[in-house]
């Protein structure tokens, strides 16, 4: 700044709509005898003070009017009066009436109230001037023997303090405070005496430590905290003091009763030894800190530091040993909690292990089935069935003991998402464990009738046409999936059903008959009874399976069916031990289904007719079965399954890619990359400057073009015109949850402008945490004005406003320069994620916002304009990337993406190109959110017209 401002620790917001006081209205009302108004006269000559305002003439009269006053009130703001009145002269020199002041201090030290002693230390730690000091040291050193913890408490801080700044007034304060705190007994006294000691005479805090080293864990936990700190600084510093302090923390490991102690005492631990004990210690003491918690927040942090220990090779082979132990956390009551305890724990499996952490999560998903017991429990058995479904795939020697109790789900109408990962489980595992294959194909069949999802009927229906292989599986899936069907023809069936129906609803409009009958009471009387018959009322028996589906217009799955039949009947058609006549009774029946499904499609008896694909689908599965050809036979006997084992092999290489991607941290710059040290130049190699230049460009050195966008230059908005009486530029710098604005404001006047403020709003879910103060600024003078705003949520934000400020000397109103908008670009909370391909289609279908952006672009390749997308929006190609070689005219990709704040950003991606080789098309973006959709949506339109 161009005058130098005297310090100031305190900030009192003012009211913008106060009048202005004259210092002759506060002289007179601090003269008066009345406190109240004497309080409020106080508060405006601080306000004023603050704002810029000049009293030469006030000084004095507090000290005469208000200092002798022994009102509390009145006592703490002479405190925020005397920090920020001026108390050096325009000659540099001490003011005399600091004097009567530093005597004030003196008796307020003494008083025998001890808040105002305390309150009086504390305000003595922001003193910089020690002429004022000087005299209250004995003052301030006696205070260490009061009988209040509170007013010790504060003399050590101010004795730390004052020694910090300045160590000639009290050159004794170590050995002064060492005494100190062999002597106390309050716990915070202690703390704060033992952190005077590690700032200011490390030696002697490790002395003291050293001799009650036994005593740590009975310590109180504010101390024990700091015990903490000074070992791993000390010890960090000098590995020669390892061995003498190493003990202390396994002390407070294992005797402290404070979560925070144990959990620093865990990481101090593993930065100073990775021996395998000290990683177990480590590690149990965070899963025991996970266990006792209660808030999930700290439950997830401390999940953190067991996932970042996990990360080194070594210490994963210790973890592998307390997975059992970490994976009592899934009992916690929080889905996040679970999901992140179990991912750990997959990562953490091993051969030694597998056995245990299948049984157990058996066990875990067994007990889903009692929904009172679990939050969310459909989620939380997805979560099980997914793990259950990686370690049947890793460990194949347990698939036996991992497929048959997860086959049970298959027919849980109440779960579909589990019930799907189920499928696909076993759909893998047919395909990758083959000596199973008989076992999960006489559960497949005899869970068959109980499906009642649609998707996994449709997956269950795909995995018996591929793998029923030999006659005698065939004969038993064609049987199987007739009993699902029910009567041949559908059509003629229903028809007759329905008939029947209404026959008997028919009968059941009669009216009720009449019986009366005559009893025999208890006391021997006589009495008639009456009473109405019905007729019976038949019951509508349930249909098969597959049957229902047809009827329920579930067209898809008769597509299924039929692709099924015709792959069973081609291949019972190649079996050398089947007669002729029973291969062309298959056929036969396999056509006549079909062709049941067909014209039942047609008619009105389900609910919707077929669609056209469905009945171009079925239809050329009919003319296969009726002229077969040998490329046909070959297409759906063998390219099918050589495909599906294709699409596995991809989605894995994709997955290992993708994951090993966001493990390893990108790399800026290489190790074999040139350094240039410019600033060892001596000035007469000034003429080799372009020389350098051409080098550094032709050798791939040249940072400066690398690491332009970097720049800071970049985030600098310019809010005002140069023309403007106020010049205004603002350094925007995002963190994750919060925006610093760092303004810089100049006076391009030759006036004084007082009561300057910044004045800022925002739009969107941006939250000012607090105004800015007024500033006062000389003729071409500036200052730099700092404003923090809060993000909670992805959304493209605006941050608006303007300055006002008075001119000095001037009896016009207050001025007003309107700022520039700061658009906050919705790219800093982005960051490419992955997620699995049933994780992206459950999400695509739950949420519930979604923005359709047309594309119009000069790119003219498909793949060039995907590339371009993912560039400009930070998401993650979900789509292998066999899935988008080739060439072709169209191009489908799936991206993903997450906020920090946990997000998530679905988008889909259809372009083609047309005949003026122009790409067109749309991307579908979809979030649980409205503000993410929208921001994205326009971060594209912004971007896609740009080259790439």
């Amino acid at each position: 700044m161009g005058s130098q401002e005297p310090p100031c620790y305190t900030l009192v917001a003012g009211d913008l709509d106060s009048e202005h006081v004259t210092e002759a209205d506060i002289r007179r009302d601090l003269e008066n005898g009345k406190v109240p108004v004497k309080v409020e006269a106080l508060k405006n000559a601080i306000l004023g003070m603050l704002s810029g305002e000049k009293y030469p003439s006030l000084l004095m009269t507090v000290i005469r009017f208000v200092m002798p006053q022994d009102d509390h009130t009145l006592k703490k703001l002479l405190l925020v009066f005397w920090e920020i009145v001026p108390k050096y002269g325009s000659d540099g020199k001490l003011l005399h009436e600091m004097i009567l002041v530093c005597d004030a201090y003196r008796k307020d030290l003494m008083h025998p109230n001890e808040y105002v002693r305390g309150s009086t230390l504390r305000f003595l730690c922001k003193l910089k001037e020690p002429e004022l000091l000087e005299p209250l040291m004995p003052s301030i050193q006696e205070c260490l023997t009061h009988r209040i913890s509170y007013v010790r408490r504060n003399a050590v801080l101010a004795i730390y303090t004052i020694y910090k700044n300045f160590p000639d007034l009290i050159p004794d304060a170590p050995e002064l405070v060492q005494n100190f705190l062999e002597s106390e007994q309050d716990a915070s006294c202690k703390r704060n005496a033992f952190m005077m000691l590690i700032a200011a005479d490390q030696g002697r805090a490790l002395d003291y430590l050293y001799s009650c080293i036994d005593q740590v864990g009975s310590f109180n936990e504010i101390l024990q905290l700091v015990i903490v700190e000074l070992v791993h600084k000390v010890c960090r510093t000098d590995v020669s003091q390892r061995s003498r302090f190493i003990r202390c923390i396994y002390n407070l490991l294992d005797k402290s009763s404070s979560g925070a102690v144990r959990y620093d005492a865990a990481g101090a631990l593993l930065t100073l030894s990775s021996a395998r004990t000290a990683v177990t210690a480590a590690a149990s003491c965070y899963t025991d800190l996970i266990l006792k918690e209660g808030d999930n927040n700290v439950k997830l942090i401390v999940l953190d530091r067991l996932i970042d220990l996990k990360r080194n090779p070594q210490h994963e082979q210790v973890l592998q040993g307390l997975v059992m132990d970490i994976l009592r956390v899934v009992a916690a009551p929080d889905l996040d909690v679970r999901k992140k305890t179990l991912d750990l724990a997959m990562d953490l499996v091993c051969s030694r292990n597998v056995h245990e952490v299948v049984q157990f999560l058996k066990k875990e998903l067994s007990k889903t089935e009692s929904t009172d017991e679990f939050e969310k429990v459909s989620e939380y058995r997805q979560v099980l069935v997914r793990a259950l479904h990686t370690l049947g795939v890793q460990y194949p020697d347990h698939a036996a003991e991992i497929v048959p109790p997860l086959m049970d789900y298959l027919s849980d109408e109440s779960a579909a998402a589990s019930a799907m990962d189920v499928i696909l489980f076993v759909r893998e595992a047919f395909e990758k464990l083959p000596e199973l294959r008989a076992d999960m194909m006489n559960k497949l069949l005899a869970t068959l009738p109980q499906i009642k999802t649609p998707k996994v009927s449709r997956a269950s229906l795909w995995i018996l046409g591929e793998y029923a292989q030999s006659a005698i599986d065939i004969r038993e899936t064609l049987s199987a999936l007739k009993d699902c069907v029910g009567v041949l023809p559908i059509f003629d069936s229903e028809i007759s059903e329905a008939a029947e129906l209404e026959t008997e609803n028919d009968d059941e409009e009669a009216k009720p008959k009449q019986v009366t009958r005559t009893r025999i009471t208890a006391d021997g009387t006589y009495a008639t009874e009456s009473v109405y018959t019905a007729p019976a009322v038949r019951k509508t028996e349930e249909k098969p399976v597959l049957r229902q589906f047809i009827l329920d217009g579930q067209f898809f799955v008769s597509t299924a069916l039929a692709n099924t039949l015709t792959k069973l009947a081609l291949r019972f058609d190649e079996a050398s031990e089947v007669s002729a006549p029973e291969k062309n009774k298959v056929r036969a029946e396999a056509m006549l289904l079909l062709a049941s499904i067909l014209r039942v499609g047609k008619s009105t008896v389900p609910s919707s007719t077929i669609d056209q694909d469905s009945f171009e689908r079925i239809m050329t599965c009919l003319r296969v079965l009726s002229e077969p050809t040998p490329d046909v036979r070959r297409v759906f006997a063998s390219s099918c399954h050589r495909a599906f084992a294709d699409m596995l092999q991809s989605m894995k290489q994709h997955t290992d890619k993708a994951l090993a991607s966001l493990d390893t941290p990108a790399v800026n710059v290489h190790a074999d990359d040139l350094i240039t040290f410019r600033a060892l130049r001596e000035k007469e190699d000034e003429a080799e400057d372009e020389f350098e230049l051409n080098l550094t460009k032709a050798t791939g050195a040249d940072f400066g073009a690398t690491h332009a966008n970097d720049s800071k230059l970049n985030k600098v908005f310019q809010l005002s015109g140069f023309s403007d009486p106020v010049y205004a530029e603002a350094y925007v710098n995002v963190h994750q949850y919060d925006i610093l604005l760092d303004v810089l404001v100049l006076n391009q006047t030759g006036d004084t402008l007082q009561n300057l403020q910044l004045e800022l709003a925002t739009l969107g879910d941006l939250k000012l945490t607090e105004k800015p103060s007024a500033h006062t600024l000389g003729p071409h003078d500036f200052c730099t004005i700092k404003a923090n705003v809060k993000v909670s949520s992805t959304e493209t934000g605006i941050i608006f406003g303007n300055i006002v400020y008075d001119v000095s000397g001037a009896a016009a109103e207050r001025n007003c320069v309107v700022l520039n908008d700061i658009h906050i670009d919705i790219m800093d909370y982005i960051t490419p994620a992955f997620c699995s391909e049933t994780d992206f289609r459950s999400m695509w279908e739950t949420f519930e916002w979604e923005n359709k952006v047309t594309v119009r672009t000069s790119i003219t390749s498909l793949r060039g304009y995907l590339d371009h997308l993912l560039s400009t929006t930070n998401m993650r190609c979900l789509t292998p990337e066999s899935a988008l070689s080739g060439d072709c005219n169209f191009l489908a990709a799936n991206l993903y993406a997450r906020s920090v704040f946990g997000e998530d950003v679905l988008a889909n991606l259809s372009i083609e190109v047309a005949d003026k080789e122009t790409v067109s098309g749309h991307i579908r973006i979809r979030s649980k959110t409205q503000g993410i959709a929208l921001s994205l949506g326009d971060k594209i339109t912004l971007n896609q017209g740009k080259d790439v």
